[in-house]
């Protein structure tokens, strides 16, 4: 849970922590998919005397986003064409990104779902009569030529209940079990003390005893996920806390690498998505395999009515693309729920009855039909038990049978990632391809200026939600990523020789990072109650703050994702007291510890979504969110890269337009 109370057992913080210094050649922090790509990866380019080192806040057979599974993977190019994956990114990204970035991963990513389903995962594919194997039948391998069960055109469905323990393995293997550093959070990316802008190291702590890891290195690859619990959520009481995105991701990739000058991009986007209300289940595979289409609370199928297509040319001219961007889905059931034609169900009755009635008209016998029937009724409940089992305990303690009702779906609150369909990130250098434009102006106007995902700090590499500006990886395209990464970190150490000389001492770094301890030690006796005391706060209130700003002045629930230049304002306001209040901070156990820091990475990284909506004066993603005072799509200026840059010697932001140019051949409308 996002807000809990004190877990029963949790080692208390002391004041002298630990301390252990280390330093390696790589470091890769976080343990996701992109950074086990980072880690099966680079050992392969590596020399024998390159030390590398992982560190994981969680543990990496159950970390990142993958964490509880997943029932399909949702990009595997296959048969298809790169430009068309190129193109299917930009329309659903409302045509800003980085096409050279995704034409990159689009060359990469089959070769690790080839690799997944190596090491043991279970891919669906289909027999010589086009039935469903379900990956439980003996079949040809992806690279054998086996035809995987599609559910859209860039989507292959598998039994994924334990996809990240299959991943992580040769992970740990490669990289050796003694070179993964688990339950230790990063908190503070360090610059050389003597060459400009240039990575050093990193410091953090361990979530299960008293210690401070500072870590020297000459690269490093920063890969934490994206930011979940930064928008107060719809689930309350008992609820509080449920999310669609793992509750652990708070922003440390964007807010650690922006702290020490990296470029950020897209940080205006975030990913609204629309799931299964209160549960928070997957609606893809209904979506795709079960071809579910939504009703509002009159039983219209509303979607693809005369009056949502006029509504969708206000933002896509010439009459649209072929599929809706995410944005806009949301947004027609948005408009539904507001003019009062709620609530939004998926019609799961509609679609499951649709497919035993084609079997009925074709002539299928009933006891075959009654087996076929069965099937269906598994495979709908196995979507959810392979990656979300809360929604199939909701629906059984809700009396919920989707074959004979409909369930309430409605957009959640807003996410930041760049992995998923949201593009918000990290500014980093495309492949060194004669094909990748170069533009004038500064490097951090150029597409390439280094190493492939390599940012405008040198030796600081991201991947999978760290890259800004091409969306659409999901768990296949960042491991891909992860593995880019690795072989450019190689080539950086070789072509790059130098000593990493920290500008602060280890004790410095412990001092700073048990700052909330000491402080609650210093106060704590000053009350009966050590949750209530004038000399500081908690984390959990901290965070009941940030949610409550962003949701009522950013553009969360409470307003349908409306805000305007007011209202941001007053959310900047808040979000600078907030940065004041959290020197206040305390934490009298290592769980509050981590707390602390996560409110303050999740804190950045909403200054930042918010000085980007700012400077964007058009709401570029209705369905995501809105600008009252600027409603409308503004291609004619808005048609570019928004990208802003800290400067941790002033402490002052910049935020700045930058040209989207498009390689692949552009739809009319993009």
């Amino acid at each position: 849970m996002a807000l809990p109370n004190k877990p029963v057992g949790e080692l208390d913080a002391v004041v002298d922590p630990e301390i252990q210094e280390m330093e390696c050649d790589v470091l890769i922090v976080g343990g996701g998919m992109a950074a086990c790509g980072t880690a099966f990866e680079i050992k392969k380019w590596a020399d024998d005397d390159l030390k590398i080192l992982l560190c994981d806040k969680a543990s990496m057979e159950r970390s990142g986003a993958v964490a509880q599974g997943l029932s399909a993977i949702n990009t595997y190019i296959g048969g298809n064409a790169i430009e068309d994956y190129v193109k299917m990114v930009r329309n659903d990204l409302m045509g800003v990104v980085r096409e050279d970035l995704i034409y990159d991963l689009g060359r990469h990513v089959d070769e690790s779902v080839k690799l997944f389903e190596e090491w043991g995962l279970p891919v669906w594919k289909k027999d010589a009569d086009g039935n469903n194997l379900d990956g439980a039948k003996p079949a040809k391998s992806l690279r054998e030529g086996g035809e995987p069960v599609r559910t859209g055109k860039w989507q292959i469905m598998i039994n994924g209940e334990s996809y990240k323990c299959i991943v992580a393995e040769p992970a740990k293997t490669a990289l050796g079990e003694e070179n993964c550093l688990e339950r230790i959070f990063i908190v503070k990316l360090l610059l050389d003390k003597n060459v400009e802008n240039q990575i050093a190291g990193a410091a953090g702590f361990s979530v299960r005893e008293n210690k401070v890891v500072v870590i020297k290195c000459k690269t490093m690859m920063v890969a934490c996920g994206g930011a979940v619990n930064i928008f107060r959520p719809r689930s309350t009481g008992e609820g509080k806390g449920r999310a669609w995105y793992p509750v652990w991701n708070a922003g440390s990739t964007y807010t650690m690498c922006a702290q020490v000058g990296a470029t950020l991009t897209m940080m205006e986007n975030r990913f609204t998505p629309a799931r299964f209300k209160d549960g928070y289940g997957p609606v893809g595979a209904w979506f795709l395999l079960f071809k579910a289409k939504v009703q509002n609370g009159l039983g219209e199928f509303f979607a693809g009515s005369d009056d949502a297509k006029a509504e969708l040319e206000k933002f896509m001219p010439y009459g649209g693309s072929a599929v809706t961007p995410t944005c806009l889905r949301n947004h027609l059931m948005v408009k539904e729920f507001k003019e009062g034609r709620g609530p939004i169900l998926m019609a799961t009755d509609v679609a499951l009855n649709a497919f035993l009635k084609e079997r009925e008209d074709a002539g299928m016998d009933p006891k075959a039909l009654k087996k076929f029937w069965k099937h269906l009724e598994s495979e709908a409940w196995e979507d959810f038990l392979d990656m979300s089992v809360g929604q199939a305990g909701l629906w059984a303690g809700a009396n919920v049978e989707p074959e004979k009702v409909g369930s309430e779906i409605m957009p959640t609150e807003p996410y930041m990632l760049g992995s998923h369909s949201g593009c918000c990130g990290i500014w980093t250098s495309g492949p060194d391809e004669d094909w990748v434009p170069t533009v004038e102006g500064t490097r951090v106007h150029q597409y390439k200026w280094g190493y492939n995902r390599m940012t405008t700090v040198n030796g600081l590499f991201t991947a999978g939600d760290g890259v800004g500006a091409s969306g659409h990886k999901f768990s296949s395209g960042s491991h891909a990523e992860g593995r880019i990464c690795a072989k450019q970190m190689v080539k950086f150490c070789r072509d790059n020789d130098f000593k990493p000389e920290l500008m602060q001492t280890a004790q410095e770094l412990a001092d700073e990072i048990y700052a909330p301890v000491k402080l609650y030690h210093e106060h704590v006796g000053f009350t009966t109650a050590s949750g209530v005391n004038p000399n500081y706060c908690k984390p959990a209130g901290m965070m009941m703050r940030l949610m409550k700003a962003t949701d009522e002045y950013g553009g969360g629930v409470a307003t349908y994702y409306m805000t305007s230049g007011k209202m941001l304002g007053i959310c900047m306001d808040l979000l600078q007291l907030m940065k004041e209040d959290c020197e206040k901070m305390a934490a009298g156990d290592l769980h509050e510890l981590m707390r602390a820091w996560e409110n303050l990475h999740r804190i950045w990284c909403v200054e930042a979504h918010i000085r980007h909506i700012i400077f964007r004066e058009e709401s570029r993603y209705p369905g995501f969110y809105y600008r009252s005072d600027f409603p409308k799509v503004d291609d004619e200026n808005w048609k570019c890269f928004v990208n802003s840059t800290y400067d941790p010697k002033s402490g002052e932001w910049k935020c700045e337009k930058v040209e989207c140019i498009n390689i692949v051949e552009t739809d009319p409308w993009l």
